[in-house]
């Protein structure tokens, strides 16, 4: 028998609470909710294509810092996963037998730390470094994110701030390495094929950049 890990000790009673409140609101608002739990991620997907478009006008350092995004994103998911496997907390919904929103996974699909929100939370620091105008917004995004994920019954509130922390502490430390001087390595890729994705050519490349890297 596979040793797992049951959370319900930790906030079992909030997230109990959590699930009532989900049968007695309307329909449309759990559909909304489900969507956005499901489908939310691609939103941060499209704003990190937004803030390389956009960076490739300030230049093809911020533009670097941009296309590292998304591997960030991947850093943040893996260094999540591990942290799945050494704990290996069973889903709410397996050790609390409740009717939630989202079908309930198999065993062996752990819940600590919530790997939605990880990704949200990691997507959302990186682009506060790609752009604030974007990043902002996009870490409410990433709080919506993980609320939605307990409102649906696939984790405990621990899990989800469990996944924010790992996630914007992967996307941190690896953006503010990456901030240093970008510039330095985008002038060498500047020589290689990847030069389309770092600078881009008419009139809006004269324009008044935005200020990007390690945030104030």
């Amino acid at each position: 028998m596979m040793y797992a890990f049951d959370g319900s000790s930790i906030d079992g009673s909030a997230y109990r609470d959590v699930i009532g409140l989900t049968h007695r609101v309307p329909g449309w608002l759990d559909s909304l909710i489900t969507a956005w739990s499901t489908y939310g991620l691609g939103l941060f997907a499209v704003l990190m294509v937004v803030g390389w478009w956009r960076a490739r006008r300030t230049g093809s350092g911020a533009a670097l810092v941009a296309l590292a995004a998304p591997a960030v994103v991947v850093l943040a998911y893996a260094a999540n996963s591990v942290v799945k496997l050494i704990v290996r907390e069973d889903r709410p919904c397996q050790s609390l037998h409740v009717a939630t929103l989202e079908a309930c996974p198999a065993p062996g699909d752990w819940s600590f730390p919530s790997n939605h929100t990880a990704i949200a939370a990691a997507a959302a620091v990186a682009l506060i470094f790609v752009s604030r105008r974007i990043g902002y917004p996009a870490l409410v995004a990433a709080g919506a994110m993980a609320a939605s994920r307990v409102w649906v019954g696939a984790h405990y509130p621990h899990d989800v701030v469990a996944g924010f922390v790992v996630g914007a502490l992967v996307a941190s430390v690896a953006m503010i390495t990456l901030s240093r001087r970008p510039e330095a390595l985008a002038v060498r890729l500047e020589t290689t094929r990847l030069r389309p994705l770092l600078t881009a050519s008419g009139p809006g490349r004269d324009a008044a950049p935005e200020r990007t890297g390690t945030p104030a």
